[in-house]
């Protein structure tokens, strides 16, 4: 399948975006990249910022592998449903849940609504994030930084705090962290920030997992640049077209392959695998 290595001037000013809205739309699934099989059968998954962009790739693979999904978005209705519609063509459920992340309470009731609807969890995704441009370190207000780090690493505190008492061994928690938690990034200073925690946090609460003896494995996954709703929302709309082209491959990722690492961390396959991070960013070589 042939991906493109270009886009059209676009901008939304909706953060963090609308995928319907983009052109063109980014590409979630086929039938050659990640073919139907059996990897993850019977297992629930709770995916946060699953309704578009990496979230709604790793949906639909999940479903394709035999898991039941619950979606936790913000406010992206369309998204969200076009969503649960990919997912449940796979012949499995798909449970929408909107809410912010940001407030504890909401991740609580978040994993309660799951539990009720399929007495058990397998699989937390930590994908919900916002990211904001700024030209400067003066320019980011305490609002955005706020609101940066609440999003990203609140939330994913708050969710893994949340489900963590209903995991059972065997299970797996993987984050999304970012090629900019590595290399930083000159206008995403914040959130750089909060994927350097995220990764901090991977780590960490693998070895505390481990120590404890769980049986419960923690990843991460370093996108690069991915063509998702978070980029025409966020950056200016000059960048677009060029978005992505300084990458060794020359192009832009598309999220469905970021999708199979996500499966392959939540597989069987990957039972010896705990603490990691997997670099998904167009060949730029990451030592960390």
């Amino acid at each position: 399948m042939s991906f493109p290595n270009h886009f059209k001037a676009q901008q939304q000013t909706r953060h963090p975006g609308f995928e319907y809205e983009m052109q063109p739309l980014p590409i979630f699934d086929d039938k050659t990249t990640l073919p139907n099989g059996s990897l993850l059968q019977e297992q629930v998954a709770i995916i946060t910022g699953g309704d578009s962009g990496i979230g709604r790739a790793v949906a639909v693979a999940y479903a394709k592998q035999g898991a039941d999904v619950a979606i936790v978005y913000y406010n992206e209705d369309k998204d969200a449903e076009d969503t649960q519609k990919a997912v449940e063509a796979y012949g499995q459920s798909c449970l929408l849940i909107k809410g912010d992340l940001t407030e504890e309470t909401f991740a609580t009731d978040v994993v309660t609504k799951v539990m009720d609807t399929y007495k058990h969890i397998d699989i937390l995704v930590n994908n919900a994030a916002v990211q904001y441009e700024n030209s400067s370190l003066q320019a980011i207000t305490t609002e955005q930084f706020d609101k940066t780090f609440k999003t990203n690493v609140y939330g994913t505190f708050y969710m893994t705090k949340a489900v963590l008492p209903h995991l059972k061994s065997g299970a797996c928690i993987i984050n999304t962290t970012s090629v900019v938690a590595f290399h930083g990034h000159e206008k995403l200073i914040d959130y750089s920030m909060t994927k350097g925690a995220i990764t901090a946090f991977t780590r960490s609460l693998s070895m505390a997992l481990t120590k404890s003896k769980s049986g419960i494995r923690v990843n991460a996954v370093a996108p690069g640049p991915i063509w998702t709703p978070f980029i025409p929302s966020s950056f200016d709309v000059s960048s677009i077209p060029a978005f992505g082209t300084t990458t060794p491959l020359g192009r832009a990722g598309q999220p469905i392959e970021c999708a199979g690492a996500y499966v392959f961390l939540a597989s069987k396959a990957a039972s010896y695998i705990t603490g990691q991070t997997i670099h998904i960013n167009g060949g730029e070589i990451i030592n960390g």
